[in-house]
């Protein structure tokens, strides 16, 4: 390997190298991340990059409207291949120790139906079937993510157990071709080992489901009743659809997960229970995400407290 190499250069390798390891989407993730926000500012730098160059560079797609999560996502991946150059003998060693904005790191609220909109949701899909109302309904009543469910078939649902077995996800993916970049639908094994999962199915969604399974092909999607599946941007566009029939706000697909573990917290169900339905890899995440007590819960937390000291 010859000693000055440029970051592009090295970037090339590294993604080489991770693709034995990591799933093609994730390597389609890096490499349009590489392409779009590193390489044109860092692709021809040699030797070292330094803590200034990586925080006037998060300092400025800041500024450019990315949200925090991107710009740390990015970074994320910048360290890794620093690393590799690192391994390789062609970057210096260095530690960065980046600051984020204030305003940037403020938890940002969740959105999530309203309990009058999820009600009206729920009606309209329970008395207006077809396959992808199906899949809606799915999703309140299992948190599934988008993909899970796009990618969900008729066998992945046991009846005579009552469970939803949980095992792939569907995406939309870049891919290069002759140094042409295109898409390209891939099924995969689910996001995360924590993602493999079993769902109770309801006993509302059990009256649906039972009578079903016993005319549809086990092997065709759930969403699509076919053989071929649905894909995402596909099905996002049909349930804003939903959305704006019935004049309920818009609410990304992804809010339906969301309001699905809020109303779990909200009727008290654990913490742990909870982080396992959404195939959470560890119960920090949901904790980070769901679980805010405003000051009645605090209030009320404090009080238990003194009356049982009583």
């Amino acid at each position: 390997m010859k000693k000055e190499m440029t970051f592009k250069e090295l970037s090339v390798l590294w993604i080489e190298e991770k693709r034995q390891f990591v799933k093609r989407s994730t390597i389609s993730t890096y490499s349009v991340t590489l392409e779009k926000h590193i390489n044109p500012h860092f692709g021809d730098y040699t030797t070292v990059i330094t803590e200034e160059d990586i925080q006037t560079f998060v300092l400025d797609k800041i500024s450019a409207g990315l949200k925090l999560k991107s710009v740390k996502d990015i970074l994320v991946v910048i360290k890794m291949v620093y690393r590799y150059g690192v391994k390789c003998g062609v970057m210096e060693n260095i530690m960065w120790d980046i600051k984020f904005p204030t305003s940037q790191n403020q938890r940002q609220q969740i959105e999530v139906l309203s309990i009058t909109n999820e009600k009206r949701l729920i009606g309209y899909l329970n008395n207006n079937f077809s396959f992808r109302n199906l899949g809606i309904l799915l999703c309140l009543h299992t948190g599934m993510r988008i993909g899970e469910i796009c990618a969900l078939t008729w066998n992945d649902i046991d009846i005579e157990q009552g469970l939803i077995h949980v095992r792939k996800t569907l995406e939309r993916i870049y891919t290069t071709d002759n140094h042409k970049r295109r898409t390209e639908i891939v099924i995969s094994n689910a996001k995360t080992v924590c993602s493999v999962r079993e769902i109770p199915i309801s006993s509302n969604l059990l009256k649906i489901l039972k009578p079903l399974k016993k005319i549809v092909a086990g092997t065709f999607y759930v969403l699509s009743n076919d053989d071929k599946p649905l894909e995402p941007r596909t099905y996002r566009n049909y349930y804003k659809s939903v959305l704006t029939k019935l004049d309920i706000p818009m609410l990304k697909f992804h809010g339906l997960r969301h309001s699905f573990a809020t109303r779990c917290i909200e009727n008290n169900c654990d913490y742990k229970t909870v982080s396992v339905l959404l195939g959470h890899s560890t119960i920090n995440t949901t904790l980070n995400l769901y679980v805010h007590p405003d000051n009645n819960q605090k209030k009320r937390c404090i009080e238990k407290m003194l009356k049982a000291i009583k």
